[in-house]
């Protein structure tokens, strides 16, 4: 938490850029001309103040893609939110390489990564960023005379992406430095262990879906969090209990599933034509996919520049002799591609198998040439209707971060692992939509693999391999361990570590084990 920079002016107010698209296109208040109690006086300008919370998912900066980065000293394409999600949960993993020379990024997948790793760092300052601006806002808007009902939305609100931050701090460091609303700012923060952080997110989500101030599917303001958004971050906790507590909370898990899939949401079934539906929900018009799509961080080619999210995914995945106006986009930048064991787990007829193959080799035999190894073409700049974005240099495309599909394969796996819940036509629904067969029982495995191929690029992989006890032992891929055949690595790498510059600015810090 040391290592943010004009974390109050950022976040008591995001300067001068437009905000979010859609219902967040709102100006942030100016920190230079007013302060927080001056200004709220409505709900525009909670509207403007919430916006900047949003914003640390959606851009590094509030200044364009790369200006005036909110976390100093970083690169502020690399210390973007979902672009240091997609280094920890997918680089690291059997689906994805990258084969730049940057810094330390081909020790992701390699699995040798340090304690003073930069990405590492990067990603560790973001969370805690959007943990501090969400503290903030509770804070301000706790001060000020507001409608009730209003104020405890928009106050609920920044608790569900709070817990957003720390679900992904609870999965990837484990035992973290914690602070609330009520902790007093400029203090170093105590480490909370990761058991007692499970508690407390359980706490603070049953808290949020009891105290029902958020709306439902149907009534949520686009780009903001709904009850949905609460409910599935609750099923993710519990069904990685296991993984948190050591103890197993499958049946809690099937609960919460049971009454978020009474909520409205389905699978998006039906296609404009050009694309099919799945490919739908990860196209540049993919804000009107709110039949299945729960939550996603918005992008905007002009308005929400960045090279994070969708635009760090769609070009890093474009190299070699791919067409860039077929993916909607101006140039590759040939970084991003899978690993042979990936793209096994497709068959043919699977509609989900949206890669490029015809100038690449299945083999990486040299992790830097982007040749090797097939290319993903999931994610595109291009619209249901065959158009384009509005920009070729930055795309339209939001980042899905919950889906309705993976509502419905946590249940199959609930199933599968014991609980009260009908998961097997849940996973046939997934199959089905994809032009698959249905299946007549579960298997730990074949979910395992189904979740592989729904949700690739969307950040779950490593998140699925732990809880699946394969991710640093018992299943390899090329370049696991830094040799070409894959090999097991030490089981403390379940975790990140601490990054050193943190621990030497807080005494009150210990590192994860089997880190020095």
């Amino acid at each position: 938490m040391k290592t943010i920079k004009n974390i109050l002016g950022i976040v008591a107010a995001s300067a001068a850029l437009t905000a979010c698209v859609g219902d967040l296109n709102v100006t942030p208040i100016d920190p230079n001309a007013n302060t927080v109690d001056k200004v709220l006086t409505s709900q525009a300008a909670l509207d403007s103040y919430i916006s900047g919370v949003y914003l640390g998912f959606a851009t590094s900066g509030y200044y364009g893609p790369n200006g005036s980065a909110s976390i100093s000293g970083l690169d502020g394409g690399a210390s973007q939110y979902i672009r240091g999600l997609y280094h920890h949960q997918e680089l690291t993993t059997d689906e994805c390489v990258c084969g730049w020379n940057d810094q330390t990024i081909k020790n992701f997948h390699y699995m040798n990564w340090t304690t003073d790793d930069t990405f590492i760092y990067a990603f560790y300052s973001r969370l805690f960023m959007q943990v501090s601006a969400a503290n903030e806002f509770i804070r301000e808007v706790n001060k000020v005379d507001f409608d009730p009902a209003v104020a405890k939305r928009y106050i609920d609100e920044a608790r569900v992406l709070r817990a957003i931050a720390y679900y992904h701090a609870i999965d990837c460091f484990g035992n973290v430095p914690f602070a609330t609303e009520d902790d007093v700012v400029g203090t170093n923060p105590d480490q909370i262990s990761r058991a007692a952080l499970f508690e407390w997110l359980e706490k603070e989500l049953q808290d949020i879906i009891t105290g029902n101030n958020l709306p439902g599917k149907n009534n949520v303001v686009a780009g903001h969090v709904s009850m949905g958004a609460a409910k599935f971050l609750l099923a993710k906790l519990y069904l990685n209990s296991k993984v948190y507590t050591g103890t197993e909370r499958y049946n809690e898990c099937a609960t919460v599933l049971k009454d978020l899939m009474d909520d409205g949401y389905s699978l998006h079934t039906t296609s404009a034509g050009v694309y099919s539906p799945y490919q739908e929900l990860f196209l540049a018009d993919n804000d009107r996919c709110t039949d299945e799509i729960i939550f996603a961080v918005q992008q905007d080619g002009l308005y929400t520049q960045s090279y994070g999210v969708t635009n760090y995914i769609i070009f890093a995945s474009t190299g070699g002799e791919m067409d860039p106006d077929q993916i909607g986009i101006s140039s590759g930048w040939g970084g991003l591609r899978m690993t042979p064991e990936f793209y096994a787990k497709f068959t043919n007829d699977d509609q989900r198998k949206l890669f490029y193959t015809a100038t690449q080799k299945a083999s990486i035999d040299d992790i830097g040439d982007f040749t090797n190894g097939y290319a993903f073409m999931k994610f595109l700049n291009r619209t249901s209707d065959g158009g384009y974005g509005q920009e070729l240099g930055f795309v339209d495309t939001d980042f899905p971060l919950m889906r309705y599909a993976d509502v419905l394969l946590m249940a199959a796996e609930c199933q599968a692992r014991g609980a009260s819940i009908d998961g097997l036509s849940a996973f046939n629904q997934v199959r089905e939509r994809a032009g698959l067969n249905p299946v007549f029982a579960l298997n730990l495995d074949d979910i395992l693999d189904e979740r592989a191929r729904e949700l690739y690029q969307e950040c779950w992989r490593r998140n699925d391999l732990i809880r699946f006890g394969k991710f640093t032992s018992g299943y390899t891929w090329q370049w696991k361990g830094e040799v070409q055949d894959g090999r097991d690595v030490d089981s403390y790498r379940t975790l990140f570590p601490i990054p050193d510059s943190d621990r030497l600015a807080n005494s009150n810090l210990q590192q994860n084990e089997g880190y020095k």
